[in-house]
């Protein structure tokens, strides 16, 4: 696969005290694998117990334990694989890669490196400019997570806690083609949707189920790539763009300050919101990468690759293009009930048989504003998609206001109910009688004779009327009905 090289945005540069910088971005991925057990054991990966208590003989690395292949995560892969629009390689090979941590009892991690199960693929990402970028992927391959050592619970002493070990991860590997934090922000959000949507991870990067490593160098526009530090274990999105533009700016100041960057990797604090060296960056030879001799090469079906394939879910970019194609959503409506399934399934179910904009607009405006303000995610909405569609049923109908039906929603809220029958039980019903509307814009117009006058030298100013009789009516008049009747009153027709 071929991705264009791209030249440098003048909009994306950084400047610095001698000129324009370019910032590139790679990043490494690191997905946990959604799999009721590990890599190669028959453990639990279930979050949250107990340390020690989700490990077997293979993940402690007890003497003569061997390795047995979970089908379920190499399925796994093969699926992101072809969710990424990627290479899946019929033959690959696990390798041990050899490095010493109190966390990985068998002195070596098994990996891939030479032959990985995935190869080059492609996400695409959208910005809020309306821009839309290519981003290569150059990988994935499959390998097992360390356990966690933990050096705040005794004074003297660290624990080792090895439920993670042997967790099966996917490392996905980026092209360099990211050129802004932003970018980078796009990038972690777009593959967390679309692992999200395939049900091949959680990408609940609080939880450590996705993680980033990510690779900052800066060059002059046009230069050949600089030197890169990688910045390791980033577990938010929006760290990721901390960390990326100061790491940016950190390297600028040491080239023109006429030093050199070390290649190395780096931590991200979070608190300080600054990068600072972890330890110098180990090369590929330095792990001693060899086949493990416990498991025998990969080999895939063809016809089972085909067979996962057609068994795909439609992805955010389909789903995307369907509902501005078919719905008449606009771009960014679309993307915005994309990015995560559950909200594009709530919104297709309310706006199934009704008005796929207005409805859009309920699910991404006041649905989204309150459930943000309460710390909700939409699966734990209180208002139903079905509750959605009937309010947007009664707009539609004339029924109720816009006003009204913001009044109706929260009520809905908080207490549950039909909102047809909770419009017609609490008379929340817009007035559409024009001699009952007549009437009150009778009375407004003759309290207020200055006004009036007023109105007539500058006909923009009849909304204040318009308010004042919304008002009056407790917000159940037809506004159509009062604009028309008030403008007849007011001669402004």
């Amino acid at each position: 696969m071929t991705i264009a090289v791209r030249t440098a945005d003048p909009k994306k540069l950084v400047k610095g005290a001698t000129g324009d910088w370019e910032v590139v971005i790679g990043m490494e991925v690191h997905a946990q694998v959604l799999s009721k057990s590990k890599l190669f054991s028959g453990a639990s990966t279930q979050f949250g117990g107990a340390p020690n208590s989700h490990v077997s003989l293979v993940d402690a690395a007890m003497p003569g334990m061997l390795p047995v292949i979970n089908a379920e995560c190499v399925a796994q892969a093969v699926r992101t694989g072809l969710g990424l629009k990627a290479q899946i390689n019929p033959h690959s090979v696990f390798d041990r890669k050899n490095y010493f941590y109190p966390d990985l009892p068998q002195g070596y991690q098994i990996s891939q490196y030479k032959q990985p199960i995935v190869g080059e693929g492609e996400i695409v990402i959208d910005l809020d400019s309306g821009e839309a970028i290519t981003v290569g992927i150059e990988r994935l391959h499959l390998e097992q997570d360390a356990g966690k050592s933990l050096h705040d619970q005794h004074p003297t002493q660290s624990f080792v806690d090895l439920n993670r070990s042997g967790v099966a991860l996917m490392e996905i590997v980026s092209k360099p083609d990211l050129r802004s934090a932003d970018e980078a922000k796009a990038y972690l959000t777009k593959l967390r949707t679309i692992v999200r949507y395939l049900g091949t991870c959680d990408g609940n990067m609080d939880e450590g189920s996705m993680r980033a490593d990510v690779n900052v160098s800066v060059r002059r526009p046009g230069e050949p790539l600089g030197t890169r530090c990688e910045i390791k274990n980033v577990n938010s999105i929006r760290f990721v763009g901390q960390a990326v533009d100061y790491e940016a700016r950190r390297q600028i100041a040491i080239i023109e300050d006429g030093g050199t960057i070390d290649q190395e990797t780096r931590l991200f604090d979070s608190v300080k919101n600054e990068t600072r060296s972890m330890r110098s960056k180990e090369e590929a030879h330095d792990y001693r990468y060899f086949p493990d001799p416990d498991l025998l090469p990969l080999v895939l079906d063809a016809a089972w690759i085909e067979e996962l394939a057609a068994a795909l879910p439609e992805l955010p970019d389909a789903k995307k293009a369907r509902f501005i194609g078919e719905l008449g959503l606009s771009p960014y409506d679309a993307h915005v009930l994309v990015l995560e399934k559950e909200t594009a399934d709530f919104f297709e179910k309310a706006a199934k048989g009704r008005d796929p904009k207005a409805t859009a607009n309920w699910v991404t405006q006041e649905l989204a504003a309150r459930l943000n303000r309460d710390g909700k995610g939409i699966s734990d909405s209180p208002v139903s998609s079905d509750q959605i569609g009937a309010i947007v049923d009664l707009i539609a109908a004339g029924t109720i206001s816009g006003k009204i039906a913001k009044d109706l929603f929260e009520i809905v809220w908080s207490e549950g109910g039909d909102p047809k029958a909770i419009v017609e039980t609490r008379g929340m019903k817009q007035v559409t009688d024009t001699g009952a509307i007549e009437k009150v814009v009778d009375d407004i117009i003759a309290a207020n004779p200055d006004k009036v006058e007023q109105v007539k030298l500058k006909p923009t100013l009849s909304g204040w009327f318009v308010g004042q009789i919304m008002k009056a009516s407790g917000g159940k008049a037809n506004p159509q009905v009062v604009n028309d009747i008030l403008k007849k009153k007011l001669g402004l027709e």
